[in-house]
């Protein structure tokens, strides 16, 4: 399975790198008693003036391009991003302007965010959640908030190790699902209408005998 954190801090060292990196190797450790987890950190923050340029010209550049294929290729999603403004930070939200509007549809993702008071914690729900929604993930219920005050406090830990385990949990069983579904038959309907495959239509052509 493929996990990939979205993170968009700005400094270096970053808080929300930070968060991102202990929900990431929690969600690893919960999924890897039931599958091989493969890990792929995505930097807004590398990305900026790609993401500028797509919005002008329309084409995304070669790492832009790469963290977009990421994103839509992988089983599940953490996304973490500072508080701006009581919002997700522009630069969270660029990036997934220019991702494809179905590229999360049916996707378990998991958000967080940081900031500098616990007075932002509701952005996740007010902002974080609606945004996902509208792009048809599966939110995972718990949501991580980190203030200041709350790193080696008591608390954080307990919320990253549950949603951590969330997002674990749907990842190992959608992945499960899709191994165990039967194969697609040959005849196909699309639009209400059969599909038959070429070659089935040029054998009916053929004459008898």
């Amino acid at each position: 399975m493929k996990l990939v954190v979205v993170s968009a801090g700005l400094s270096v060292p970053s808080s929300t790198r930070l968060l991102a990196d202990r929900l990431a190797a929690e969600t690893e450790a919960k999924a890897k008693a039931r599958a091989d987890v493969e890990v792929e950190v995505v930097e807004l923050r590398d990305l900026a003036v790609e993401i500028a340029h797509n919005f002008t010209n329309g084409f995304p550049g070669r790492k832009l391009a790469a963290a977009l294929d990421a994103v839509a290729g992988a089983d599940g999603l953490i996304v973490v991003t500072p508080v701006f403004s009581a919002s997700y930070s522009g630069l969270f939200k660029s990036f997934f302007d220019v991702l494809d509007q179905d590229a999360l549809t049916g996707k378990p993702v998991l958000i967080a965010a940081t900031g500098g008071s616990a007075r932002h914690s509701l952005v996740l729900e007010h902002a974080l959640r609606p945004l996902f929604a509208y792009l048809r993930a599966v939110v995972v219920p718990t949501v991580v908030y980190a203030a200041s005050e709350d790193w080696g406090a008591e608390g954080l830990p307990e919320r990253v190790e549950r949603a951590a385990g969330e997002l674990a949990a749907l990842m190992t069983g959608l992945s499960a699902a899709r191994q165990a579904a039967p194969a697609a038959p040959a005849k196909a309907e699309a639009g209400g209408f059969e599909v038959i495959p070429f070659a089935e239509q040029l054998a009916a052509l053929r004459p008898a005998g």
